[in-house]
């Protein structure tokens, strides 16, 4: 199975904040001794910049992603947390590169300490869904992409399921049309017995009316016959 996108985007969108880190450890370690510290700058505002570009991307293919039912609900809501983990990392970031000499940790730590205080919600404490509480990234990985291919096995059968039926309908409609052929054959011979029938009878009642025509014929040649032998017949 090709690797997910989101997940792939998110690797590497870490692995940029985690650079940006990096650098501005750096450049606050160049002006601690006097350093230039100018190209790092350059570079920390390029990777500031990316990183900006790849969360902007991540709320897209996040986005797409729930709204075409390729991912559950569930796992939604679990990219949404790591995004929002982003989020607030770049904005942590970005301060931390904009306040001289401030450390990115120091300001993670200070920022989590001031959200206990007021109570406020922190997103970096976000409440871990039971399914995935105590596994690893690879593991959650693992574990998503197994309920994908489930999730594809489940629509591979039951787009099996529907071939054969559509098949089966196929198969009933073809032999649907060989009895309407068979029917229409039928009625066409019917028809034709029936006409011929008909014919035979008119042939039928025809001749019966040429014997009666006959038979009265030869009745009064018999009649004519004996009146003539009568009439001329010697009496004594």
């Amino acid at each position: 199975m090709a690797p997910d996108p989101w997940f792939s985007t998110y690797d590497s969108t870490c692995q940029i904040a985690q650079e940006i880190a990096e650098k501005i450890q750096q450049r606050n370690q160049f002006e601690r001794r006097g350093e230039k510290t100018s190209k790092l700058t350059v570079t920390i505002r390029t990777l500031l910049q990316n990183l900006k570009d790849k969360i902007a991307l991540l709320k897209d293919l996040l986005l797409r992603a729930v709204s075409t039912h390729q991912i559950t609900q569930l796992e939604g809501d679990r990219r949404q947390n790591l995004l929002d983990d982003l989020v607030t990392r770049e904005r942590l970031l970005l301060a931390s590169f904009k306040n001289e000499g401030a450390e990115p940790d120091l300001i993670r730590s200070s920022l989590m300490s001031e959200e206990a205080k007021r109570g406020a919600p922190n997103p970096w404490l976000f409440e871990e869904p039971e399914e995935t509480r105590g596994l690893g990234f690879d593991e959650i990985r693992q574990q998503q992409q197994k309920i994908i291919q489930e999730q594809d096995a489940g629509l591979d059968a039951l787009s099996s399921i529907i071939s054969r039926q559509k098949q089966m309908g196929q198969e009933i409609g073809n032999e649907l049309d060989e009895q309407n052929e068979i029917i229409d054959d039928l009625a066409n011979l019917v028809e034709n017995t029936d006409e011929k029938l008909r014919t035979e009878t008119r042939r039928v009642n025809l001749v019966d009316r040429k014997s009666t025509s006959c038979g009265m014929i030869m009745v009064i040649l018999l009649l004519l016959v004996a009146i003539v032998v009568v009439a001329v017949w010697p009496t004594n």
